[in-house]
């Protein structure tokens, strides 16, 4: 199967050596995605703000595959405080509320900075 990978333009993924999202054949994976942006500020000051902006970053980076929404099947959600459960499922649901992906919340102790509350990681497979 053929392997492309994408580039969110990060300057740590080339210095690292990693890549925001990789396709293999049909199938596509987005790594952990924060609310960084590209001056390197965190955007949004409460965890609604952070999850849309990531889900929207991660949705256009889709795009860019040929791939949509409503091709993802499984979204894992990383947050530093789970109490903000609400709000980050109610900004998921504005996006994947009748599409339904496999979804999984889980506290961690924190992010890379203490403002960011959300990390996301979502798969996708084309539709053939």
């Amino acid at each position: 199967m053929e392997r492309t990978n994408y580039s969110s333009g990060a300057p740590l993924e080339e210095k690292v050596g990693y890549s925001r999202m990789v396709k293999i054949g049909p199938y596509i994976k987005i790594g952990g995605t924060t609310s960084v942006q590209p001056d390197g500020t965190v955007y949004g000051e409460d965890a609604y703000e952070q999850t849309k902006y990531v889900l929207e970053k991660q949705i256009k980076l889709l795009e860019q595959a040929n791939v949509s929404a409503k091709d993802v099947f499984s979204v894992f959600i990383y947050t530093t405080d789970i109490s903000q459960g609400a709000r980050i499922c109610e900004a998921y649901s504005e996006f994947f509320h009748d599409i339904k992906p496999l979804n999984t919340m889980v506290e961690i102790s924190r992010l890379n900075r203490p403002t960011q509350f959300v990390e996301i990681e979502l798969e996708a497979m084309l539709s053939e």
